[in-house]
């Protein structure tokens, strides 16, 4: 089962030029991205996007990466 909260996730602030908000990335699903006004709503875009990243990689044939530095408990 593919759990999306097992991923460390990188949340980085944008600038203004940029839009401002927050970038999310996962980096052990290379272009899983997500952004949002808040850390949270970036960090609940990622999650929502790896679900897609997965079903994606799964369609081509791929086997999805295992995290790197699993997640025991999120801070959320």
């Amino acid at each position: 089962m593919f759990r999306p909260e097992a991923y460390s996730v990188t949340v980085t602030p944008l600038c203004d030029a940029d839009g401002g908000g927050f970038l999310a990335t996962i980096c052990d699903l290379p272009g899983c991205m997500g952004d949002g006004e808040t850390e949270m709503e970036a960090i609940a875009d990622v999650r929502s996007a790896a679900f897609a990243w997965a079903e994606g990689a799964l369609a081509d044939g791929e086997e999805l990466p295992l995290p790197t530095n699993p997640v025991q408990e999120a801070a959320e």
